[in-house]
């Protein structure tokens, strides 16, 4: 029978042939593996397997027990690679087919033309149709177990949306409207969050410090990642657009940063950015940055789970490489067992990030979709080869990320600005200091990793002016250890303090932290994350020797339909 023929291993092979890893593997082998590897997991975390599971087991990857018995010794004997579970060819090699490539070119080929097409042909018609192209090309043809095999493989969604068409209702969709689709690469980001399953240390004393944030954009239509930002800031508009700067412009200078010779072609802004109910996702310098770009915001119904499952799965395909890092929480507690997180942890905030970057160009997006029946880079490419639209590149990276900054309004006063009892202060003030109009509020962005600078809309000129500390001597500090500091005073029952006050409680803090014998695990996460966070700010390119930032690449404000409103955003 055909199915025995494909699905029983030969042994001649030796033990050397576990060694061999996915490099040298087909992208068929590779799905076959990791279809196997799926099956056999779940069995290893059974203690005693039944005859009836292992018989189920069996029959759900279409071999015989004894195959699958072979399957999970040769399995735990490679240390439990993936890549020991790839189909052998009859002559022992692993990791090819035992149908050629040209079959497999094929076969998709045709699923894709008449199968996963509007005229809902028949899977027969599909079958008839490979035999005859195969026959045609003078290639053996494959039985019809094999071509229903590749079919079973795709999504359901992938075949509705594909034979029904985009907003047909269908069991994912049924009365919750259409799953989030795309026609072509940079139409649609979807953005989320996570904690990343993994304790990280920090880079002094290698001791753990807690799990980062990290914020994902994904290009939908390729299944591509766009773009990331990991930090231990609570998710808010700051990381999204940290995480949209990421994305939008080019990744040569990372990949070279971290010696990746993969590449990571995806840059230009998006049409669309779909994202969740959040607080961050609704904050006014989000909703301006993206009107100011061009990018409208879709926010996801809450209750309807199908609509960001393309970002969960994603998500989730990660969390699950991140399982097998040193250090790793796992995704809940029954999981994690007796494993101890902090004591296995290893990596810093910057290892991380470059193992994140490796993970998503030398592994994600080199794999065959599931979905897609292709690469997501390979996908993204071919999109854009057949995009009849222009991609919109942003030039000013520093004036982009401005654009999602927190905004304020506050009133001029005799002595500049002054936010949160810390001065502002710049020669540029004095002739509108001078005019006397003191009760005119100006628009004034500020980024909470550096409370150094203020960024003031000039009321008639496009321009942002970066206005410093009215003392430039004061160190830069965050919004967070700003309010930490303010924090300390009032618990000592001041009422009234000034800037001076508020800097000098912030060196006493650090002195403390200093010649403390060892921190609390607590300490280093506030001091990594106030380090990481002033070593992001506006790492990124930049016009160089100009402060005066114009407004056309930034925020296009009519200064006269400004509303009032009280303070500032909630970055708590």
């Amino acid at each position: 029978m055909e199915n025995q023929d494909i699905t029983e291993e030969n042994e001649s092979s030796g033990t050397s042939s576990l060694e061999i890893g996915p490099v040298r593997l087909s992208e068929p082998a590779w799905e076959e593996a990791r279809r196997r590897a799926k099956v056999i997991q779940s069995l290893l975390k059974i203690s005693k397997i039944s005859e009836k599971k292992r018989q189920t087991a069996a029959n759900e990857l279409g071999i015989s027990k004894r195959t699958l018995s072979r399957l999970i010794e040769r399995y735990k004997v490679s240390g439990k690679l993936l890549s020991s579970l790839a189909p052998r060819s009859p002559n022992g090699g692993i990791g090819k087919p035992r149908i050629g490539e040209n079959v497999e070119s094929i076969i998709h080929k045709v699923v894709r033309e008449l199968y996963l097409d509007k005229q809902k042909r028949k899977i027969s018609k599909v079958v008839q149709e490979v035999r005859r192209r195969c026959i045609e090309a003078n290639i053996p043809p494959p039985g019809q177990n094999t071509v229903r095999r590749r079919i079973s493989q795709i999504s359901l969604e992938k075949v509705f949306e594909k034979r029904s068409g985009k907003f047909a209702a269908h069991p994912f969709t049924a009365n919750h409207g259409p799953a989030i689709t795309a026609q072509d690469p940079l139409e649609i980001f979807m953005i989320d969050h996570t904690k990343v399953d993994v304790i990280v240390v920090d880079e002094q004393q290698r001791l753990p410090i807690g799990r980062p944030w990290l914020t994902l954009a994904i290009d939908v239509f390729s299944r591509c990642i766009a773009g990331f930002y990991l930090s231990f800031e609570s998710p808010s508009a700051v990381s999204v657009g940290m995480c949209l700067t990421h994305a939008i412009f080019d990744k040569t200078d990372l990949l070279n940063k971290f010696n990746i010779q993969h590449s990571w072609p995806l840059k230009g802004k998006p049409e669309k950015i779909v994202v969740d109910q959040g607080s961050e996702f609704k904050s006014e310098a989000l909703r301006k940055g993206c009107e100011q770009h061009g990018i409208s915001i879709h926010w996801r119904k809450v209750g309807y789970p199908h609509l960001n499952g393309v970002i969960e799965r994603v998500i989730g395909t990660f969390m699950k490489e991140i399982h097998e890092i040193p250090g790793t929480t796992f995704s809940n507690t029954s999981e994690r067992g007796n494993y101890d997180s902090n004591k296995m942890a290893i990596l810093t905030m910057p290892e991380l990030e470059k193992w994140l970057t490796h993970a998503i160009v030398g592994k994600y997006h080199l794999e065959i979709h599931s979905s897609l029946m292709e690469t997501p880079l390979s996908l993204f490419r071919r999109g854009i080869e057949n995009r009849n639209k222009d991609i919109n590149l942003v030039q000013n990276q520093k004036a982009f990320l401005i654009d999602f900054l927190p905004i304020e309004r506050r009133t001029l006063q005799r002595h500049g600005f002054v936010i949160e009892h810390i001065f502002y202060f710049s020669n540029a003030l004095i002739p509108w200091i001078s005019s006397g109009n003191m009760n005119e509020k100006f628009i004034i962005r500020r980024d909470p990793r550096n409370l150094s600078r203020i960024f003031v809309l000039h009321p008639k000129e496009s321009q942002y002016l970066e206005i410093p500390y009215r003392n430039i001597a004061r160190p830069v500090i965050t919004l967070w250890e700003h309010r930490e500091s303010l924090r300390r005073l009032k618990e000592r029952g001041l009422r009234h303090f000034d800037e001076t006050l508020i800097f000098r409680t912030l060196l006493e803090m650090k002195e403390i932290i200093k010649n403390a014998k060892k921190e609390t695990q607590s300490a280093r996460k506030k001091r990594v994350k106030n380090e990481n966070a002033k070593k992001s700010t506006f790492d990124i390119k930049s016009n160089k020797n100009n402060n005066n930032l114009n407004i056309n690449e930034l925020q296009d404000f009519e200064i006269d339909s400004i509303k009032p409103f009280e303070d500032i955003e909630d970055w708590s």
